[in-house]
């Protein structure tokens, strides 16, 4: 019906992208119609879940751990958890589980001793609900993953991209608008290696001929530099110190002969 459905409306709208969900329709599925932001909705459907038991029989889709704690059973109900190997004690006249133990691991079948123990216990460990298999939009049908995408992975998607057509385009020397930066520099570098084994020369390479000729020139010339206004500012504060330990001495010198 809800095929039959979809080719009808196809034939009366027009609308022939829809028609590509006909093949999503296999097994028990549903459509969830919205005009509304698709992350959301997706968010509003996962979030509601409905308990349920362990029937005997079922494929345990998580492992089921009983923890600790009092069970509220009285001392008769013992053989549950000795036939299950859970180690228990009587405190006051109850049941209680002294270690937590994983009844059911993920994938085995429920039996008839851990469901009858779980029920006793009040424990409903699994739980269903809807699960969001497909999202269809203007014609597109996509994973409901690409709705888990932020900004920052959309970024480092594209610039993974760019980084692709940029190596291709250089290894292929096809001008493209991401590789032309790096074409430029790399033939710049190509002119100034001709220029620095040649005569030739521009006005962009002089100065690299310059330090290659006498490279102590801009090695010493840096240093002297930055240590020029550190000296300039040092000398006067020394010249204020020794101005002063005169001044000082002649005090000590006074309060001593006052004092005689």
């Amino acid at each position: 019906m809800m095929k039959r459905s979809i080719r009808v409306h196809a034939e009366k709208t027009g609308n022939k992208q829809i028609l590509s969900l006909i093949p999503l329709l296999v097994g028990n599925v549903g459509l969830i119609f919205t005009k509304g932001d698709l992350k959301e909705v997706s968010d509003v459907v996962a979030k509601y879940k409905v308990g349920a038991p362990a029937r005997v029989g079922l494929i345990a889709p998580v492992d089921v751990v009983v923890p600790p704690g009092n069970t509220g059973l009285d001392p008769s109900q013992t053989s549950f958890f000795q036939v299950l190997n859970i180690p228990t004690k009587i405190n006051k006249g109850t049941v209680e589980i002294i270690t937590p133990v994983e009844l059911i691991k993920k994938g085995d079948k429920v039996g008839s001793s851990e469901s009858a123990l779980l029920s006793k216990l009040g424990v409903r460990p699994f739980s269903y609900g809807l699960v969001v298999q497909f999202v269809y939009d203007n014609g597109s049908v996509f994973s409901p993953e690409v709705l888990d995408l932020t900004e920052d992975d959309l970024v480092a998607k594209f610039a993974a991209g760019l980084s692709m057509v940029t190596s291709l385009s250089l290894a292929l020397s096809y001008p493209t608008l991401a590789a032309a930066p790096y074409m430029f520099m790399n033939a710049y570098k190509n002119v100034l290696a001709v220029s620095v084994a040649t005569d030739y020369s521009f006005p962009q390479a002089e100065q690299v001929k310059e330090f290659l000729k006498d490279p102590a020139k801009f090695a010493v010339a840096a240093p002297v530099a930055a240590a020029g206004p550190a000296e300039t500012a040092a000398a006067p504060a020394a010249e204020e110190e020794k101005k002063e330990e005169p001044e000082e001495s002649d005090e000590e010198g006074g309060l001593g002969g006052l004092f005689d």
